[in-house]
């Protein structure tokens, strides 16, 4: 008889065999095969499925527990292993509504504690994330060091172009006149300050929390010659005094904290009034859910992600008029996708600078980002809102997709 013939086999180790059971109904239907220590699901072999291979009982016992949080920390330190291409095995797993976990009231009451963001908080937040080396982010963004998300107008068009495409149509959307005065709360390396400042004649007070980003920013101010228009300022948005004719905000309520959107909501009303004009560029979600708690211990702390009844409310109780929502969905997964190329590009030089635990920590962010962007589980939003005594307000917007700026035959309409 074949020693190795269905009658003749090794039985399974129990232990894993319960475990893999187990993390199968953690993990959801996803088509994948699943691996613990060696021991594998059944599947025939002419499948060709993505595998998840955890190293030890331990780390399987560790993922029944609090799913994301140990699947993102094991996929770190190598614990767990995907063969196949990451992006689409966490889509296949999102998809499945896995990697949720059993205990999933208590992750959401532990992230409640950690959304309140004082001042020294928020810096010591953003120092965690945003202050890494600028090289470490020059490996992978585009060259203005935009980390937003991109808009391509073309499917074949560059990051770069991307990148300054995404600039321009928030410009477009905020209708910029020459001369105006525009407050940024969040401002990165600078790029749409001195994209505004350069390109529509505009004055700019930008703020940011993060010191290094400032400085850059100022010094590409510097060389541009662009320092009597643009000025970059080191502190927090609650400090923002002073009144503009536009506020604009990219990536940053992501940080705020639901429990500050009061503070944001003074600041903006503070500074535009009723008769100025915003935009709000943010990370959002279908409906209300916590961000992902790996992504809030290892790479976002203090963030939020809201859903838009969360966050339409910042505009409704201050009478600001809702002027347009745009999804960029599906621009975010792509810019994602061009990130994570060049990341895994430099990923030996990223893993002898910060380590390889880091290197595949940072990965794991951007695969997961892009699958979530894919499946929906995260949306982009862009509101374009203005007070209900802005003068104008565009009658169309075919002036969005032109790709023109102001002329004089375009026909407004003033507010009543």
């Amino acid at each position: 008889m074949n020693p190795m013939s269905p009658g003749n086999r090794i039985p399974k180790p129990r232990l894993e065999t319960t475990l893999l059971r187990a993390v199968r109904s953690a993990v959801g239907p996803a088509p994948i095969r699943l691996r613990i220590s060696g021991v594998e699901e059944q599947y025939g072999s002419e499948l060709r499925l993505p595998e998840i291979s955890i190293a030890d009982w331990r780390t399987a016992l560790m993922l029944l527990l609090n799913t994301e949080l140990e699947f993102g920390d094991a996929y770190s330190d190598g614990r767990i292993e995907v063969k196949g291409e990451l992006v689409s095995t966490l889509r296949l797993i999102y998809e499945s509504r896995g990697l949720h976990g059993f205990w999933p009231q208590l992750v959401a009451g532990f992230q409640k504690l950690i959304h309140s963001q004082s001042i020294s908080r928020a810096r010591h937040n953003a120092r965690q994330h945003y202050s890494l080396d600028t090289d470490f982010y020059s490996a992978w963004l585009d060259r203005a060091l935009i980390y937003t998300c991109a808009y391509f107008p073309e499917p074949n068009v560059s990051l770069e172009a991307a990148q300054q495409a995404k600039l321009d149509l928030v410009c477009r959307k905020l209708w910029l006149q020459s001369g105006e005065r525009v407050v940024e709360a969040g401002c990165g390396w600078g790029a749409l300050a001195l994209h505004m400042a350069a390109n529509y004649g505009v004055r700019v007070k930008a703020f940011n929390v993060c010191e290094e980003q400032i400085e850059v920013a100022t010094e590409s101010a510097r060389r541009l010659g662009l320092q009597r228009q643009v000025e970059f300022i080191h502190d927090d948005y609650r400090n923002i005094r002073g009144k503009f004719d536009v506020f604009v905000s990219v990536g940053m309520l992501e940080h705020v904290g639901k429990s500050h959107y009061e503070d944001l909501g003074k600041v903006m009303q503070g500074t535009i009034g009723n008769a100025g004009r915003g935009l709000l560029h943010f990370i959002g979600r279908g409906k209300k859910a916590n961000l992902s708690p790996w992504t809030q211990k290892r790479i976002f702390p203090g963030a939020y992600v809201p859903a838009l009844t969360e966050a339409l409310p910042l505009l409704e109780e201050r009478e600001f008029t809702v002027l347009d929502i745009e999804n960029l969905r599906l621009h975010y997964a792509r810019t994602l996708e061009e990130w994570l190329s060049r990341y895994e590009k430099s990923f030996d030089k990223i893993t002898g600078r910060y380590g390889l635990n880091f290197a595949r920590m940072w990965r794991l962010y951007l695969a997961g980002s892009a699958a979530a962007f894919h499946t929906g589980t995260l949306q982009l939003f862009q509101i374009t809102f203005a007070g209900n005594k802005c003068a104008e307000i565009p009658w169309t917007r075919a002036y969005l997709y032109r790709g023109e700026r102001r002329s004089g035959s375009e026909q407004w309409t003033t507010a009543m």
